[in-house]
């Protein structure tokens, strides 16, 4: 770990994971009747929905519809995973920049957004194997 940045925030687990679908009304039945997990928010324009898994959220992405073309993978069966989000105690947004850019890690996204704890803020980055992953703040609301 290079000890001139340490982390501005401590883990608090994972958030939630979105799953890549090609048919969302057949993804939903798996994860509602054979998993029972229960209904979640829906974001029809982004051509997702989401279930909850106990604590966490498990977002389905079919990116066969065209509002969630956006999360086609660059290569067909390439990957079914989009992300992994880790939910993060409060942290400074400045400080984390700083400590991201200390460790050469790109922000490929900023973002305000729902997730299992609520409406907050998140850092998109890449691990060094190109898995993206969402740094989530506590909520704001």
């Amino acid at each position: 770990m290079n000890e001139t940045s340490r982390p501005p925030f401590s883990l608090v687990g994972l958030d939630h994971v979105v799953l890549l679908v090609t048919d969302m009304e057949r993804a939903m039945r798996f994860y509602q009747e054979v998993l029972g997990c229960q209904p979640g928010f829906s974001y029809p324009q982004f051509g997702m929905e989401q279930v909850w898994c106990g604590n966490a959220l498990i977002v389905l992405q079919d990116y066969t519809r065209p509002e969630g073309n956006w999360a086609r993978p660059p290569v067909e069966g390439g990957r079914n995973l989009d992300h992994v989000c880790i939910a993060l105690s409060p942290f400074d947004h400045d400080a984390m920049r700083a400590h991201l850019k200390a460790h050469d890690v790109e922000i490929v996204e900023e973002a305000f957004h729902g997730g299992a704890r609520g409406m907050g803020n998140s850092f998109y980055v890449l691990d060094p194997f190109g898995n993206k992953l969402e740094l989530k703040g506590p909520p704001v609301y």
